[in-house]
C-alpha cells in the first residue's frame, strides 16, 4: 500500500492580538492559499499553556505544519527562502 497522493497537512498557528509578526505569518500563508486554524492564546483558556507545552516557546506566533514545530515567523520565512516550505504544505 502506497501513499503517493500527497495532501496538505493541517497548519496550526498560535497567535495574539496587536502582533505584527503573526499577520506577517498569517499573510504569508494567505499568499500561498493555505488554509490554517488560528489559535488565539490571548482569548482561549489554556491555550497559552498548550502553545508553550508543544512548541517549548513563549512567544508568538507559534507555527505547526501537522506535527512538525515549524516555530515563528522568521522560521516560516526562512523555510520560504530556503525553498522547503512549499513540499512541507504539500504545494510543490
Amino acid at each position: 500500500m502506497s501513499e503517493s497522493t500527497p495532501q496538505m497537512p493541517d497548519v496550526v498557528i498560535y497567535t495574539a492580538a496587536f502582533c505584527g509578526y503573526c499577520s506577517g505569518a498569517k499573510n504569508l500563508l494567505d499568499k500561498k492559499g493555505v488554509k490554517y486554524r488560528e489559535i488565539r492564546v490571548d482569548k482561549e483558556t489554556g491555550m497559552r499553556e498548550e502553545m508553550e507545552q508543544r512548541s517549548g516557546r513563549t512567544s508568538v506566533p507559534q507555527i505547526f505544519i501537522g506535527e512538525r514545530h515549524v516555530g515563528g515567523f522568521d522560521d516560516l520565512v526562512d523555510l520560504d527562502m530556503d525553498d522547503e516550505l512549499d513540499p512541507l504544505l504539500g504545494l510543490a
